[in-house]
């Protein structure tokens, strides 16, 4: 089945009828346990499935509209951006999935909070919040697990910002992909906080899409990624059932040292990090051995972040001057500086 296959069939027994604008905002994602390779490219379905933690106020607002003119247009940052660009012809080539005539016209406008490709899953909340507001626009009332298979076919890990919290996205195993998609946990864990460390909002030299499939391909480590999450999975889920602190925080870290090792063993290798990026890690590390108890998690960028307990925020501030808290339980905490 192709991704329009997909989307007829969630779409079955639906009758669009669009109001004036259809709104919506979706939380960007951190993977605590990292989606890292496909099964099937086409329809974004991952070897193995992933957790999660969402970034509460941080993430992307969307509103669709009917254009006006004979034409989409796709509207970023305030901006009207040419409609060959990259994310232009990235978000028309996924609301053709949706178009209810061949001279139906969409005016999409998105903005984010968060910067843009610099490995802050700004892609995740941004199909995310494009698949919500599609659904308020025509009125779909389709369901968040219809809506989370929908987002994947956008962005892989767009699965999980369809909520706040925890969220595991499954990988499953059917070739169509109705089984692969994202739910929440439960648990509410108050004092948990997530630190970004911005060290450069540039666009990544290349795409996760890209580094994940060249991975997949040439990196010998990969032949035990698979293994690897299974373990990783069971133990950060019953970190969060438990609320341990130190078992979801090492073996967040852990996974992702594990993620970024397979990239770098790949041909050529691939190194999303900056001085900044192992001047921290290391800094981390320092403070770990020294009873702080802070871990940090990376994606595929040279951005961390760093994850805390509530009693430490004044340490945590102290050692980093600019860093931004999110209490993802509770809402945005604020830039320090």
């Amino acid at each position: 089945m192709n991704k329009q296959g997909v989307v007829r069939e969630i779409l079955k027994g639906c009758h669009p009828n669009p109001k004036e604008v259809g709104k919506a905002f979706a939380p960007s994602n951190i993977a605590l346990c990292k989606y890292w390779g496909k099964r099937d490219a086409l329809l974004n379905l991952p070897l193995t499935s992933s957790l999660s933690i969402s970034l509460k106020d941080a993430g992307t607002t969307t509103k669709v509209q009917s254009s006006s003119v004979n034409e989409d247009k796709i509207i970023f940052a305030g901006e009207r951006l040419p409609n060959d660009c990259p994310f232009a012809k990235k978000t028309i080539e996924f609301i053709n999935l949706f178009r209810p005539s061949k001279d139906f016209c969409f005016k999409i406008t998105t903005k984010n909070n968060i910067p843009t490709a610099a490995g802050l899953a700004s892609s995740a909340s941004a199909f995310a919040s494009l698949v919500l507001a599609l659904n308020d626009f025509f009125q779909y009332n389709l369901s968040r697990q219809e809506l989370s298979i929908l987002a994947r076919l956008g962005s892989g890990s767009a699965s999980r910002s369809l909520w706040h919290g925890f969220v595991e996205w499954h990988a499953g195993s059917r070739p169509d992909g109705m089984d692969s998609f994202g739910t929440p946990l439960p648990t509410v864990w108050q004092s948990l906080c997530i630190g970004l460390l911005i060290f450069d909002t540039k666009p990544k030299s290349i795409s996760s899409r890209d580094a994940m499939q060249r991975t997949k391909e040439t990196s010998q480590l990969y032949k035990k990624w698979e293994e690897e999450v299974a373990k990783d999975l069971w133990q950060i889920k019953e970190a969060i059932r438990t609320l341990d602190f130190h078992l979801l925080g090492k073996t967040a870290q852990d996974n992702a040292l594990k993620m970024h090792a397979t990239m770098q063993d790949a041909s050529p290798p691939i190194d999303y990090c900056s001085h900044e990026t192992y001047a921290a890690r290391e800094q981390i590390k320092k403070y770990q051995e020294e009873g702080l108890p802070i871990y940090f998690t990376q994606d595929a960028g040279p951005n961390l972040k760093i994850l805390f307990e509530e009693k430490d925020i004044s340490p945590i501030i102290e050692k980093f001057g600019n860093i931004k808290i999110i209490k993802p339980f509770s809402v945005l905490y604020g830039t320090t500086s």
